[in-house]
């Protein structure tokens, strides 16, 4: 089993967390204050999600004890049926054939979840499975995910919110055009390892336009 580095957590959490005080300070007196949001992106390989297990650790323990839950970006997936209808209405565009994509996510999901968590209501906390229709994945039922703010239950104090293009923007048509013609002149050179490249520029479109509805999730 490869060696798990964490090189990130020493110089991330310090700075998080003085984002955290600043929130706090400035909600101090008011009891129905939202909880703290915090966004985390990185590519896969990253070491993301060793980062954010360690912070939630460091955030659920003393000193802070702060009750926090963590939603990836993965857990509001379109569901395994929207996801098929999705990729049948772009047969053309490989980059809608599966999940992972601007395209891909429940939008407005997140956004009811988001805003149900800012107002400190009971909130039920999306949940994904990978491994469901032999890893096209699905979601998973509703009556299994976590029901955080509930009766009884303390209030969440920071929320997580992790994946691979949180928080990204979409580039302008002109900036994407020009992006996509390097790519491609870099590919036919015969020295290119990426993928923009390879694809159609009406393809890259359709996923750079989605992107621009994702500010609902991170503004």
């Amino acid at each position: 089993m490869p060696e798990i580095v964490d090189d990130k957590s020493q110089h991330c959490i310090p700075f998080l967390l003085q984002r955290l005080q600043v929130h706090q300070a400035r909600h101090k007196d008011d009891p129905d204050a939202p909880p703290f949001f915090l966004g985390l992106n990185g590519v896969q390989g990253a070491g993301k999600t060793v980062l954010v297990s360690t912070l939630q650790k460091t955030l659920r323990s003393p000193p802070y004890s702060l009750p926090t839950v963590t939603l990836s970006l993965d857990d509001i997936y379109l569901t395994h049926a929207d996801q098929v209808a999705l990729a049948t209405a772009h047969p053309d565009n490989p980059l809608l054939q599966h999940r992972g994509q601007p395209s891909t996510h429940d939008l407005a999901l997140g956004e009811k979840v988001f805003a149900s968590l800012r107002a400190n209501k009971p909130t039920a906390i999306p949940q994904y499975d990978k491994s469901a229709f032999s890893g096209q994945g699905d979601r998973v039922p509703e009556s299994q995910w976590e029901i955080v703010n509930g009766e009884g239950q303390e209030k969440i104090k920071v929320v997580i919110f992790e994946g691979w293009c949180v928080g990204f923007r979409p580039w302008d048509d002109v900036t994407l055009k020009e992006k996509w013609e390097a790519a491609v002149l870099q590919k036919d050179t015969g020295n290119y390892d990426g993928r923009l490249g390879h694809v159609k520029l009406e393809d890259v479109k359709t996923v750079n336009d989605a992107l621009k509805r994702y500010d609902i999730l991170t503004e």
